[in-house]
């Protein structure tokens, strides 16, 4: 089966914008809602795993930037993968399981931001009945779709207008900090330097960095639109440290203003903990106006998700590896509507029926293995294979930042403690591990590639 014609993306995307798109990515719901949970893991030394998963971000950064730089295409993972572990065989599975969990972990992913967002919208407007929440969580994912609906350039400007709505916000949370400190905030444990190793390899630590990562995670959102942007080979490794660089001071300072107004124990059981934190320092009308600029960052960062994740599906039915539809672009505006439909609606049908949790738990779980451990695997590969001639970037100390990120993200991977209760009866309850699951998937996704290559009698099927 030969891929749908389609008409090239074009490359309107510069460094303030690309810089912009991981930034509203990155700062989502997120902080807002994993702040009070780190502080219940980690107490008083709720900062450093904060450190921690800033750490792992620019570490996984270098992978990004050296395989984003030497190959921007739409696509991003789809595409490392595949020229990774070889585009005939076993790049074909790798790259084809990482787009069927895109199918599945890119609405789960729009639909924890909506979740995230009715919740803080629940300050504004009590949601007393069970389906109010509902509608608001699928009432933002259709928003998103219908400002979604137009070209790349209009999606580029509109990025920049919400990034300011991000900068605004912590902006002013970190200035309210600063001016009402009340309580100390520890940068070490008890111990000083000396206990922290003990404090890093704890359970604790592992269960937190869980929470820190999710609310890390799109430094790399400009991989994905790499077919879009302007001189990738510089853009594209800049706007990836820029952006990590620039929220881990936003997040460090913002848990620190935080933590220096309402103690951690107190901070650890709030539901809108922004909105406790503004109402503390300004009273209840700034609380309001805080809360509304928590909802305008979740709406920002969704916009930014939904948009980046719509070129996967897209990128590898254009390369006739998946459903010839996804391959079909906007006849005059020029972008994958028909991926940008499916997968924004299954996300509404997702924002109806999980809880938030859950999903944060879930979407690392299923993202680790085939994405950023593969990827990091995969580049070694094409660093034996082509070589680094011709590099646009290369990561200093390699092989180390590969082998850091590898053992980091299996650590957190088998941090992740949440699971599913599966009641078959009033007796029998079956606990799944979110772990379980996500190989569970894989192995769906082994079956259904291997119906798919046979069908389309390639490897391992070829004649």
């Amino acid at each position: 089966m030969t891929a749908t014609p389609t008409a090239p993306l074009k490359r309107r995307l510069g460094l303030v914008q690309a810089t912009a798109l991981n930034m509203i990515d990155m700062v989502g719901i997120g902080p807002f809602v994993t702040l009070p949970l780190v502080m219940g893991f980690m107490g008083p030394n709720f900062l450093l795993a904060w450190v921690v998963g800033a750490a792992l971000s620019l570490v996984d950064g270098l992978i990004w930037s050296e395989l984003g730089a030497a190959y921007p295409e739409a696509g991003g993972s789809y595409r490392f993968l595949k020229l990774a572990y070889g585009e005939q065989k076993w790049g074909r599975l790798m790259s084809f399981l990482y787009v069927w969990q895109t199918l599945v972990q890119a609405p789960l992913v729009v639909a924890s931001g909506a979740i995230g967002f009715a919740q803080y919208f629940g300050y504004l407007v009590p949601l007393t009945e069970w389906w109010q929440p509902k509608l608001v969580s699928g009432a933002v994912v259709l928003l998103l779709l219908a400002l979604l609906y137009r070209k790349i350039e209009d999606i580029g400007r509109l990025g920049v207008l919400l990034w300011l709505g991000v900068l605004g916000l912590m902006g002013w949370l970190i200035v309210g900090g600063v001016t009402h400190a009340t309580h100390p905030v520890a940068w070490l444990p008890a111990g000083g330097v000396g206990a922290l190793p003990g404090v890093l390899l704890s359970a604790a630590m592992g269960q937190a960095t869980v929470k820190t990562i999710y609310s890390y995670l799109g430094y790399y959102n400009v991989c994905h639109l790499g077919g879009e942007v302007q001189a990738p080979h510089k853009i594209i490794p800049r706007s990836i440290f820029l952006s990590i660089l620039g929220i881990m001071a936003l997040y460090l300072l913002l848990n620190w203003s935080v933590g220096s107004v309402i103690p951690w124990a107190e901070a650890s059981h709030s539901e809108f903990i922004v909105s406790t934190f503004v109402e503390r320092i300004y009273g209840a009308a700034a609380a309001k106006a805080a809360t509304a600029l928590v909802l305008w960052v979740a709406f920002a960062s969704l916009f930014a998700v939904l948009l980046g994740y719509s070129r996967i599906p897209y990128a590898a039915a254009a390369d006739g590896e998946f459903l010839p539809v996804f391959a079909r672009t906007h006849p005059t505006k020029h972008f994958p509507h028909v991926s940008l439909l499916l997968l924004g609606g299954v996300g509404f049908v997702f924002s109806l029926l999980f809880k938030l949790g859950e999903v944060i738990s879930a979407i690392l779980a299923m993202r680790i293995l085939v994405q950023f451990v593969g990827q990091a695997v995969g580049l070694v590969l094409l660093r034996r294979r082509r070589g680094t001639q011709g590099l646009p970037f290369r990561m200093p100390l390699y092989p180390l930042p590969v082998v850091v990120a590898v053992a980091v993200w299996l650590w957190v991977f088998f941090s992740i403690q949440d699971g599913v209760r599966l009641s078959f009866s009033e007796t029998v309850t079956l606990f799944l591990p979110f772990q379980v699951g996500a190989l569970l998937m894989m192995a769906v996704g082994v079956g259904v590639f291997l119906l798919w290559s046979r069908r389309l009698k390639r490897w391992p099927f070829e004649k």
